[in-house]
Parts: C-alpha cells; structure tokens; sequence
C-alpha cells in the first residue's frame, strides 16, 4: 500500500480541525464545531447551504474525494473567493489555500443566489452531469450494476449478447478498493488498455450485508480469481494469466511437457520474457479484475465430483440446470439436412462448431441441450448423434490444480474430483494431494506466505501439517460444460471474489459475427435470470 497519499489526506483533515473553527466563527456558526471531527463537516454543510444530507456521502470511498473537493470549492464561494481561479485552487490545493482564507479577512457573504441570475449553459450540464455520476456510481457500487454476457460459456440459459442487471444488496455490496476511478468504467478505457483507476488509494475488502448467502445453482458475477495478473492485450486480459504462461512455457519447451514439468521455472521465465515483450505483464487489484459469470454447483464444505459430466455432490448426482449443454458430433445425410436441423432448432454461429465430410454424408458439431438433443434424435434429419468426448485434455496440465500426478492427470472436463471445497473453519491436513489443491488459496486468496522446503510447508514462516481456512469458497461452472473455463480448469471462487447475482435481462440482441445475422432479440427482454 501506497502510505504517501494517506498521508496528505491525513494532513488535510488536520487542517480542518485547525482552521475550520475560525471559518465557522466568521460565518456566525458555533467555532469548536470545526474541530470535532464529523461534526465540523455538519456544520460545514451549514456554512455553504448545502443540504445535512450530503454527509451521508462522505462515507462512500471515492465519492467522499469528490465531495471533499466540491466542499472547499464551495467553502471559497462563501468567503467571496468567485473567480474561476480562486475556484481552482481551493479546489486543487487546499492544503495551502483553506490556511490561507481561513487566516485572511474575505468576508462570509453566503452561498450565490442563483434566484434572478441564469447559470451559464456550460455550469448548468457541468453540475448535472455531475451529480448524475455521482448517484449512478453509488447505485452502481451498491444496488445493481449492469453486465453483458460476452462468451458462450452460459449458452443454453444466458446468450451472447445477454444485458444482465446484477443485484450487489443479493450478497452485500462490496465496498470499493480501489475507489479512485473513472465513473461507470470497469479497469480500462474503451478501445485501450489505459487503466481508468489509481490504486494511490487502497482499502482493504470489506462487504456489507446482504439478503442472502450465495445458493446452489444461483447465477453468479465474481472478479475472476486468476485476474489478478494479466496480458496487457485486449484479446487476452480477461483470459486466464497463468493458463497462457503455462502454454507458452510448453512452447518454449519444444512442446515436451515433461520438460518444463521437470524444470518450470527455466521455461517460465522464458515464457514470461517473451510476453513482456511482446504484451506486457502487468497486476490488478480485486476489484478491477475481470467479471466472470458462472452458475454456482459447489457450495463451502461440499464434496464435489464430475463424473461422466454428472455433477456429484457428497455422492449425489445433482438435478442439471434446465439449459445445460455438451458437444455432439451429428452425422447428417446431406447438407441440406444439417441445414434444417439448425433451422428448427434455431441455433446460431455460436452453437456450432466445426463441420466435415464424410464420404456423402455431412458431420457437425453442435453444443445441444437435451430438449433439444431429444429432438434431433427423434426426428428424421440426423443419421447418427455422438456426445463429444474430452479426454483428449487428460495430462495437459489443463485441468485444476494444474500439476502433474497419477490422478490429477486423468481429470478431463467430464471427470473432476473428488474435491473437498473449503469454507470458513474448516482444517485441511497440508498432505501432497490437498498442497496441491489448496495452496493457491493459502497463498493468495487468505493472503499467507506459503514456503516449501523439501517436503515440509512453511505458513508465515512457522512449519505446520495442517491449514484452517478463513473464508468460504465455491465452485463456479458454466452451462455450456465443453465450451467453459470454468473451475474445472482455475479452481475455487473465494467469497472476497463475489460480486453480485445475475438477476434479470434487460436487453438482449444478436450481432452478425457471432450469431450469423443481427436483431434484437425481443423475447428474451425483462426475464428473469434462471
């Protein structure tokens, strides 16, 4: 943490306290109100008639800056400091200029009345775009915020093109960590990767109260727990840093996995160079990582497993979401066939992949749900229908925990687990198989210092077998289950990293590139999120 600009924000609230009671005695309010903190910003409010409620604002981290500012502006304007140079400096430096007209004679004349003078049309959009940004980016930060559904991931249930509202009161709002920031924008300004915040000032995570604990197959928005390192490429920042060190690492293996197994921190610095010069690495902080969105089927203390694409929970199959999906390969006779197959089941671009001959015959891959795997087999128009299989991924290093052992190795999108996930309070014996699985997050996400010598762990530099954890975690996965990054490959979601829950679609449309035509999609408009 940067101390620097905590510090001469501390100075400034001194200088309050200091010169605030004469400004008061001047403006005939009660002078050793300016030096009890909270209460001088009371009456402060009283002195440039501005409404008791605006204190309520100086609680909320960001904001409270730019109220700040808009005060000792308006503190000038009082004392008959009017021009837009005094306006500025006040404003920009009031370290030496509060001292200043607090120390000089400018007489208290009261806030302008603008009653029989019109502001300029400039001042009038300037305070109205203003205030709107203020009370947008409070809804934003601590009711609902708005998010686009940009992958196929959650096919089947949310589209491509899917504009959600996410509730943040369902979990409890997050308080901001990094509060200086651009209004209304994420991490980067559109159509660049300039970051639009400043971690000058950072807070620690706090959450307020929510209605409600995050449930079994809600539809969750989290910052992306692999997001906090990124490649500075439009194409690549809200990918997976360490999936993408790792694949280069191999490459810079010749491709002999056993390679970089055996020495990985040779090939990844390799890999790492050769990205920073060609992208750039750079971190980010929590809550500027990226929004992922994925339907929670694992809750803390539960026992997950994949199996054969089933999910099981503590040995019981779990009852699949309604627009759940896998991969076929579907044989049709001609292309024509194929052709009203995807007719009348109205898929798109986004649904289909890759597509063959074979002799006559025409192969397609398709991501169905089973309504409407039920359908095509029925009918007429297939030959022949094929559930992908995915075990070609086994032994890539792909799949979590992203290490090489005789299970691990034979994880594949449709066979995970068994894996216990953890919550708050629960202890974990630190043996080969769960320092694997949890000592990201140890290390990272309950933010302890985790040291291995030989085969003895080392937690903040005491030796230990064993781990207790201290927050909840979930296992997040997207509908569309070959077609997902997901925890199958990343891993667990910490509660810190919770955002919010998709509630409801407020707009949804097509685009050529990804659907094959563009159009609003007019039925999916104001529905509830499944």
């Amino acid at each position: 943490m940067n101390l620097i600009p905590w510090i001469v924000l501390v100075i400034l609230l001194i200088e309050h306290m200091i010169f605030l009671p004469k400004l008061f005695k001047r403006a005939e309010q009660v002078s050793w109100h300016g030096a009890i903190p909270g209460l001088n910003y009371w009456t402060w409010l009283k002195v440039i008639g501005r409404p008791w409620y605006w204190i309520f604002l100086l609680i909320v981290p960001g904001i409270n800056l730019l109220m700040l500012v808009i005060m000792q502006v308006e503190m000038g304007l009082v004392f008959k400091q009017r021009s837009s140079f005094d306006q500025w400096k006040i404003g920009a430096l009031p370290w030496v200029f509060l001292p200043l007209l607090a120390q000089g004679e400018a007489p208290y004349v009261g806030a302008r009345d603008w009653a029989n003078k019109k502001k300029s049309v400039g001042r009038e959009w300037g305070e109205s775009i203003l205030w709107a940004l203020i009370v947008a980016s409070i809804v934003r930060t601590f009711f609902f915020e708005a998010f686009t559904i940009p992958t196929a991931s959650m096919e089947g249930s949310m589209l491509v093109g899917d504009y959600l509202y996410v509730s943040k009161t369902s979990y409890g709002p997050k308080v901001p960590q990094t509060p200086v920031s651009v209004p209304l924008i994420h991490n980067v300004f559109p159509g660049s990767m300039v970051p639009s915040y400043t971690e000058w000032f950072a807070l620690p995570y706090r959450r307020l109260i929510g209605w409600r604990d995050v449930e079994r197959y809600d539809a969750v928005v989290f910052n992306f727990p692999h997001g906090d390192t990124i490649v500075v490429d439009p194409n690549l920042a809200g990918h997976d840093y360490y999936g993408i060190l790792r694949r280069e690492s191999i490459s810079a293996a010749q491709g002999d996995l056993q390679a970089y197994v055996t020495n990985p921190t040779k090939y990844e610095s390799m890999a790492r160079e050769q990205l920073t010069k060609r992208y750039g690495i750079v971190g980010r902080p929590l809550d500027k990582s990226e929004n992922y969105v994925k339907r929670c089927v694992g809750l803390p203390g539960e026992v997950l497993e994949v199996v054969a694409g089933d999910v099981m929970i503590n040995g019981e199959i779990l009852v699949p979401p309604a627009g759940m999906q896998f991969e076929y390969e579907i044989t049709f006779n001609s292309q024509l066939d194929a052709r009203r197959a995807i007719k009348s089941l109205e898929l798109t671009n986004v649904d289909l992949g890759n597509a063959r001959m074979d002799g006559d015959q025409v192969v397609v891959v398709m991501a169905l749900t089973e309504a409407e795997r039920v359908q095509l087999e029925s009918g007429t128009l297939s030959q022949s229908l094929l559930r992908m299989e995915p075990s070609g991924r086994r032994g890539s290093l792909e799949m979590f925990p992203n290490v090489q052992s005789t299970e691990f190795d034979q994880w594949d999108p449709d066979h995970v687990g068994p894996i216990l996930i953890p919550k708050k309070g629960l202890t974990v014996t630190l043996d080969e198989r769960n320092i694997a699985l949890y000592r990201r997050a140890i290390d990272v996400y309950e933010e302890h210092d985790f040291q291995m010598e030989g085969k003895q762990v080392f937690i903040d530099g005491e030796a230990v077998d064993s781990f207790t954890f201290g927050q909840d975690y979930y296992w997040m996965m997207g509908d569309n289950r070959h077609r997902s990054a997901d925890s199958r490959m990343w891993g667990f979601v910490p509660e810190t990293h919770v955002v919010g829950r998709a509630s409801f679609i407020w707009f949804s449309k097509q685009n050529k590139a990804q659907h094959g035509e563009s159009k609003i999609r007019w039925n999916r408009m104001f529905r509830s999120v499944k």
